[in-house]
């Protein structure tokens, strides 16, 4: 080898050595032949004392099966095939430099399994070549977070914290569903404020505003725990009361208007409120889960025409 090539081979073992990507390179009994700056750095382990060492001995932690199958498609097939964090999130347990900011407490890997031929054209080696991503993944996990708490927002209605409108239809359509095929006893329970728009009228939009989330806790609160509420609009609430027979609706619908008739919401004057509601159970006769609520909401109707502060059913 000449001087030149010399000079080549050393600034390209530099190279080898700095660059920001593990390399490793194995033999056909997967013995650690090359294992660059980056793997030092992150391993603790000095390429002079994993050298000629079996990969698997090393780190007795990695997916031994998985890995070596990527391993022998590079061997017998000439193959190279490649990783990302999604699928696995590391291969080596590298810990992560920056959790506290990033977020992952071990380093999120990419990997390329490569295979290397030797100068007759047979695979001999196979090279590892592993890439940090830490940083891409803690941003990628922040973005699917944040879109998550956006969905889940966007099913909230923010002043009672109740299910919305969106969130309620959904659950109804699942409900009516469910009814159509498995035929268990439901009902829908439609609630609305008696003379709400005088409360806004004599006390302002603010006070109205604090009926609506207290009347939205006292539902919370007094339905069970399978039950779904939700804030259909304005001062109108509706609520699936599942596993529900309708004797049963009626009874806890008539818990639920003398608990609100007995609630006094402190506004700078005592106010109490009533409610009116409209109760129907399912029947199979409804064509979909929109009939069955224009029914709920119809006895409704027939409640606030026959004088308030009372149930009627559909």
């Amino acid at each position: 080898m000449n001087d030149h090539e010399i000079e080549h081979l050393h600034r390209l073992t530099q190279l080898l050595q700095g660059i920001e990507v593990g390399l490793v390179v194995i033999n056909r009994d997967y013995r650690v032949q090359l294992w660059n700056g980056f793997m030092e750095n992150h391993s603790g382990l000095s390429a002079q004392q994993v050298r000629e060492q079996s990969l698997f001995d090393l780190f007795p932690d990695l997916p031994k099966e998985w890995l070596i199958s990527k391993l022998e498609a590079a061997f017998l097939l000439n193959s190279r095939s490649f990783t990302v964090w999604e699928q696995r999130p590391f291969v080596f347990p590298f810990a992560y430099s920056r959790p506290i900011t990033g977020g992952n407490q071990m380093m999120c890997q990419n990997m390329t399994v490569q295979p290397l031929q030797d100068l007759s054209g047979n695979v001999s080696h196979a090279a590892l070549i592993l890439y940090d991503v830490s940083v891409q993944a803690a941003d990628r996990r922040q973005l699917a977070s944040a879109n998550e708490k956006l969905e889940r927002l966007s099913q909230i209605d923010p002043l009672t914290g109740l299910a919305n409108r969106r969130q309620w239809e959904s659950a109804l359509e699942q409900e009516f569903q469910r009814c159509r095929r498995y035929q268990p006893p439901s009902c829908l329970l439609v609630v609305d404020v008696d003379h709400f728009k005088k409360v806004n009228d004599e006390y302002g939009h603010a006070a109205g505003d604090q009926v609506l989330n207290e009347l939205g806790n006292l539902l919370a609160r007094t339905l069970r725990k399978t039950d779904i509420v939700a804030r259909y609009g304005g001062e109108e609430f509706v609520v699936l009361l599942t596993e529900t027979r309708m004797e049963q609706g009626v009874m806890l619908a008539e818990r639920l208007r003398v608990a609100v008739s007995e609630m006094v919401i402190k506004l700078p004057l005592s106010l109490n409120i009533t409610v009116s509601l409209g109760l129907c159970a399912y029947q199979h006769e409804l064509p979909s889960s929109q009939a069955w609520f224009e029914a709920a909401d119809r006895a409704l109707y027939q409640a606030k025409q026959n004088g308030r502060n009372r149930l009627e059913v559909a």
